[in-house]
C-alpha cells in the first residue's frame, strides 16, 4: 500500500475524516476512533437501514491487507470499479458497478460474516454514490484494479508487480481442493453450492488422498475458477474447521463416468450411478443441470444472499455463538399470529429457543434463537416474506435474551419456552439439516411419509391448509415428495400448519423448503 496517503480525498474537498464521520450515519452506537475501531460495536440493523448505494465501507481490515484482498470481498457480486484504501485507519471503500451488486454483497455478508486473513471485518454502505479517487495518490490500487478487470473480462492483466502475484491468467478451470480439518463431513452437494456462487459448476469429482478427502471441481470458465480461488482459499465451511485449500488442477477437464454421491457431471444427468452407488433422484439432476448458479437465483437480492448463506453451511455449530441472536419480528397478522407458527417458521433456519408475542404491540414479537449466526439466517430468508396475508419484518434485537414471564403471571400465552423442544432441527453437530437450508419456496419436501399414504391422500391434506396444489412427486422410496403450492405464501403456511402432523402409526410429517422444482 505504499504511496496512498491515509488523507486520501473523496469528492472535492473532504477530507477522510469527514468522509468516514458521514458513512457511519451519526449513529449514536458507533463513535471511530484512531486504528479505525468502533467503541462499541457497529449493530448490522445500522447498516441495513441506511440507504443502498454502489460504495461499500469496510472497517477493521488487518494490517499490511492488499488491494487484491479488499477487492476480492467484491469480486463474486459482480464488476469492481473502484477501490480506496486508508493506509492509517485499517479502512476501504470498495466501489462496485452497480447499486443491486453492492446490496446483493450487503445482504450476503449480514449472514455470513465476512472475513480477511481469518480476521472478521465490518462492511456497511457509504453515504456517497460514488467514489472519486486522486489517480496520483492511487496509482497502485488502479493498477491492481485494472489486473481484476482484465481477469473479469477473460484477458491478460498487464505485467504491473501490484497484480501479478495473484492475478495472472486462469491456467485453467479445474480446481483441486483439498478440506482441511474436516470434523463435519463435506458432501459432494455442499461443494457444488458453494462454489456455483462464482459460475456455472459442470462437473466434480471427489475422492480421498492421503488420508484427507479432495475434489476436483470443474467450471465452464477459467475466470469462474479464478474467482471462486480468490475468495474461498482459506475459508472455512463450518465454523472453526473445514479449511478449503484451493490450487489450480493440471487437468482442464474432467472425465466423469457417473453420477452418484463421490462424481458427478451436471451437463450430463443421465449417467449411470455405477455399481453399488446411490443414483441421483431424477428431479435433483434436473434441477442441477439447468443451471447451476440458479440456487442463488435473481429473484431478488436477499434471497440470493440467503441462499449462498445456507449454501455455504455458516450455520453456527452448537457452542460457537454468534452476535446476538434475538431477532424483532414486525407487522404480523395479531389476529392469526401464536408462538408456535412463529416457532415451526423460524425453526427451518435454527433452533428457536423462546418466542414473546409483544403484550401492548401484537402484531411485533421477539425470537430468541440458538445464537447469532441461526438469528441472522433466519432475518436473510424470512424479512419480506408473506405471513398470514401480511409482510413481516425481521430484524436483529438489541435484546440478548427473551425473559419469560415472572411465575403466576398470566401473560395469555403470548410468550413460550420452546427450549427442551424435540422439534428442533439442528440439536446435532454436523446434522444434514444444515445442507438443506433453502429460501422459502413454492416447492416443499416432505419426508417421513407412511407407506399406506397416497398421493391424493397428500394433495388433500395440503389443499386444507388454504391453497392449491399445482404439481406432486413421490421420490423413488415413497418415503419422501415433493409438492408444489401454486405461491411462495401458501407453501409458507402449508410448512406451518402441516410440519410434525400426526399421519398416525407414531408418524410425524417433515416439511421443509426444497431448491428444486417439479
Amino acid at each position: 500500500m505504499d504511496g496512498i496517503a491515509s488523507d486520501v480525498a473523496v469528492g472535492v474537498k473532504r477530507s477522510s475524516d469527514e468522509l468516514l464521520s458521514g458513512s457511519l450515519y451519526n449513529s449514536p452506537n458507533s463513535s471511530v476512533t484512531a486504528n479505525g475501531g468502533d467503541s462499541k460495536k457497529l449493530r448490522v440493523e445500522d447498516s441495513m437501514d441506511s440507504p443502498p448505494s454502489r460504495v461499500i465501507h469496510i472497517r477493521k481490515l488487518p494490517n499490511e491487507v492488499s488491494e487484491t484482498e479488499v477487492i476480492a470481498l467484491g469480486l463474486p457480486f459482480g464488476k469492481v470499479t473502484n477501490i480506496l484504501m486508508l493506509k492509517g485507519k485499517n479502512q476501504a471503500f470498495l466501489e462496485l458497478g452497480t447499486e443491486e451488486a453492492a446490496v446483493t454483497m450487503v445482504n450476503y455478508y449480514t449472514a455470513v460474516t465476512p472475513q480477511v486473513r481469518n480476521v472478521p471485518v465490518f462492511i456497511q454502505y457509504s453515504n456517497h454514490k460514488e467514489l472519486k479517487t486522486d489517480s496520483a495518490l492511487n496509482q497502485r490500487a488502479q493498477a491492481v484494479l485494472q489486473a481484476v478487470s482484465a481477469v473479469q473480462e477473460g484477458g491478460s492483466p498487464s505485467s504491473d508487480t501490484a497484480g501479478e502475484s495473484v492475478l495472472t491468467p486462469a491456467p485453467s478451470p479445474v480446481l483441486r481442493i483439498i478440506i482441511d480439518n474436516m470434523f463435519y463431513p463435506v458432501t459432494l452437494d455442499v461443494l457444488q453450492q458453494i462454489f456455483s456462487k462464482f459460475g456455472t459448476v459442470m462437473k466434480i469429482i471427489t475422492f480421498t488422498k492421503n488420508n484427507q478427502f479432495q475434489a476436483l471441481l470443474q467450471f465452464s470458465d477459467p475466470v469462474n475458477a479464478q474467482q471462486a480461488k480468490l475468495s474461498l482459499d482459506g475459508q472455512n465451511i463450518y465454523n472453526s474447521c473445514c479449511t478449503l485449500r484451493i490450487d489450480f488442477s493440471k487437468l482442464v477437464n474432467l472425465n466423469v463416468k457417473y453420477n452418484n454421491d463421490k462424481s458427478r457431471d451436471y451437463t450430463r444427468p443421465e449417467l449411470p450411478a455405477g455399481d453399488g452407488q446411490p443414483p441421483v433422484d431424477p428431479s435433483v439432476a434436473a434441477a442441477l443441470s439447468k443451471d447451476s448458479t440458479s440456487l442463488l437465483g435473481a429473484i431478488s437480492p436477499l434471497s440470493a444472499a440467503a441462499a449462498a448463506a445456507a449454501a455455504a453451511g455458516r450455520v453456527a455449530l452448537s457452542g460457537h455463538s454468534g452476535p446476538g441472536g434475538v431477532l424483532l419480528v414486525s407487522n404480523l397478522n395479531d389476529e392469526m399470529v401464536t408462538p408456535q407458527s412463529l416457532f415451526t417458521l423460524f425453526g427451518v433456519y435454527g433452533d428457536v429457543q423462546r418466542v414473546k408475542i409483544l403484550y401492548n404491540k401484537k402484531d411485533s414479537a421477539l425470537i430468541q434463537m440458538s445464537d447469532g449466526n441461526q438469528a441472522q439466517l433466519a432475518m436473510s430468508h424470512l424479512n419480506g416474506q408473506k405471513m398470514y396475508g401480511k409482510i413481516i419484518r425481521v430484524t436483529l434485537s438489541k435484546h440478548q435474551t427473551v425473559q419469560l414471564p415472572r411465575e403466576g403471571l398470566d401473560d395469555q400465552g403470548l410468550t413460550k419456552d420452546f427450549t427442551s423442544s424435540p422439534l428442533h432441527r439442528f440439536k446435532k453437530p454436523g446434522s444434514k439439516n444444515f445442507q438443506n437450508i433453502f429460501p422459502p419456496s413454492a416447492t416443499l419436501h416432505l419426508s417421513n411419509i407412511p407407506e399406506n399414504v397416497t398421493e391424493e391422500d397428500l394433495r388433500l391434506l395440503f389443499s386444507n391448509s388454504g391453497g392449491t396444489v399445482k404439481a406432486f412427486k413421490f421420490f423413488q422410496d415413497r418415503k419422501m415428495a415433493l409438492l408444489q403450492m401454486s405461491t411462495v405464501e401458501e407453501a409458507i403456511q402449508a410448512l406451518i400448519d402441516l410440519h410434525n402432523y400426526d399421519m398416525g402409526r407414531g408418524h410425524r410429517l417433515r416439511v421443509s423448503f426444497s431448491k428444486s422444482t417439479i
